[in-house]
C-alpha cells in the first residue's frame, strides 16, 4: 500500500483494503534474523479484520448473480466472529437482516460488535464438532431451512473467499516492489512521512508468506497470486495451525502428546475439517503453535512494535520466528539472508480481546491517586 489516493469514500465498505505493510524493527532482531520481516496489518480494514475483504466480495458477487436482495434476503453465516463482523457491517451498509452463528468460546467483544452493527447472534457449544447438529455450521444450515428468504454465503466453500485475496496479494506486491524500484534507500523528499526510508536491501519480491490457517481463503488466495510468473513462482508458504486443529499436513503433526488436550483458546484459526476454500497445495510447510506462545508474541507485537493486533497475529509471528531464527528450518535459506522479504499476515486487532486475561498479562498495576 503505497498510499490511499485522496478523496471521499462512498461508504464504510470503501475503507476495506489498502492496509499497510509495516516492517518489524525489534522482535526479529532479538533473534539475529537478517531478512526483512514485514507484517500486513489487516486490522486497518473498516470492520477490523482480514475477513472484511471476503465478506464484501462474497456479498457483492451474490448480489450480481441475483442470489440476494437488500431488504428481502436474510444473510445467515456460521463464523468464529470476524467474518460475522465483516458481514454485519456490509449488511448494515446495504440493508440486509443478518444472523450470525458462532461458538461460545468467541470473545464478548466480537458479540458486542455484532450486536452494535444490528446482527442477531446465536451461540453454539465450543466442543461441538463441525458435523454435530449443535455446531455453528449445522445450526446455521438448520436456520436457513427454517427462515424465509435466507441465504448462507458459506465462507468455507465459497470461491470468492480466496479470490478476494488476489487484491490483498497485489497490495503486498505493490508495496514490496515500490521500495525495491527506488534502487536504494528512499529519501525523505521522495517518500511520504513515516514510509520506509532504509530497507537495507531487498530481493524485490515476497520470498516467504506466513499466515495462520482457518478457512484457508487468506493463505490460498494470497499465495496463488504471489506465485504467478510475474512475481515469484518460487514463493515459500508457511501455514500456521494451532495444536488441537487438524489442518496441518502430514497428519502426524496433528497428533496430541499424552495427556494433551485438543482444546485451544486462540480464535479465528484452526478447524477439525478441511474447508474447500483451503488449497493445501499452496502451503509449502506447516508449523503448529501453542496458545501460550501465540499470546506472548501478540503482546510483544503490541508492546515492542506498537501494533495493536490480536491473538492469531501472535500465532503467525510465533510460527515465523521459530521458522526463521537460527536452528529453524528456514534460517539458512531465508532468516540469515539480508534482502529476503518475509510477509506475515496479522488478521485482526486487540479490539476483539480487550477483556481477555492474556492481553494484559505482565503489565504493571494501575495506580490511583487519592
Amino acid at each position: 500500500m503505497v498510499g490511499r489516493q485522496p478523496g471521499i469514500l462512498n461508504d464504510a465498505l470503501g475503507a476495506v483494503g489498502n492496509t499497510p505493510l509495516i516492517r518489524l524493527n525489534k522482535i526479529p532482531q532479538q533473534f539475529g534474523i537478517q531478512c526483512n520481516v514485514l507484517v500486513k496489518c489487516e486490522y486497518f480494514n473498516a470492520g477490523g479484520s482480514v475477513k472484511d475483504r471476503i465478506a464484501a466480495r462474497m456479498l457483492d458477487e451474490a448480489e450480481q448473480q441475483g442470489l440476494v436482495t437488500p431488504g428481502k434476503t436474510v444473510i445467515i453465516e456460521p463464523t468464529s466472529g470476524n467474518t460475522g463482523v465483516g458481514l454485519a457491517l456490509a449488511c448494515a451498509v446495504k440493508g440486509y437482516r443478518c444472523i450470525i452463528v458462532l461458538p461460545e468460546k468467541m470473545s464478548a467483544e466480537k458479540v458486542a460488535t455484532l450486536k452494535a452493527l444490528g446482527a442477531e447472534v446465536i451461540r453454539t457449544p465450543t466442543e461441538a464438532a463441525w458435523d454435530d447438529p449443535r455446531s455453528n455450521i449445522m445450526t446455521a444450515r438448520r436456520l436457513a431451512e427454517e427462515t424465509e428468504n435466507a441465504y448462507i454465503l458459506d465462507q468455507y466453500n465459497n470461491p470468492n473467499n480466496p479470490l478476494a485475496h488476489r487484491v490483498t496479494a497485489q497490495e503486498i506486491i505493490d508495496d514490496v516492489t515500490a521500495v525495491s524500484a527506488n534502487q536504494g534507500p528512499l529519501t525523505p523528499a521522495s517518500s511520504p512521512r513515516h514510509h520506509v526510508t532504509n530497507l537495507n536491501s531487498s530481493s524485490g519480491k515476497v520470498d516467504v508468506l506466513v499466515a495462520g490457517v482457518g478457512t484457508g481463503g487468506t493463505v490460498s488466495g494470497i499465495a496463488t497470486r504471489l506465485r504467478e510468473d510475474d512475481h515469484n513462482p518460487d514463493l515459500f508458504v508457511l501455514g500456521v495451525d494451532p495444536i488441537g486443529s487438524t489442518l496441518a499436513v502430514p497428519a502426524s503433526l496433528n497428533e496430541l502428546e499424552n495427556g494433551e488436550s485438543g482444546a485451544y483458546k486462540i480464535e479465528g484459526i484452526g478447524y477439525d475439517f478441511d474447508p474447500k476454500s483451503l488449497d493445501k497445495q499452496q502451503v509449502s510447510a506447516w508449523i503448529k503453535t501453542r496458545d501460550e506462545e501465540s499470546f506472548d508474541y501478540a503482546r510483544q507485537l503490541i508492546r515492542m512494535e506498537g501494533l495493536l493486533c490480536g491473538g492469531s497475529s501472535g500465532a503467525a509471528l510465533a510460527g515465523a520466528m521459530r521458522f526463521l531464527k537460527e536452528g529453524g528450518e528456514g534460517y539458512d535459506a531465508f532468516g540469515s539472508q539480508q534482502g529476503k522479504n518475509v510477509v506475515i499476515i496479522l488478521p485482526d486487532s486487540l479490539r476483539n480481546y480487550i477483556t481477555k486475561p492474556w492481553l494484559i498479562e505482565g503489565t504493571k498495576e494501575e495506580q490511583h491517586i487519592a
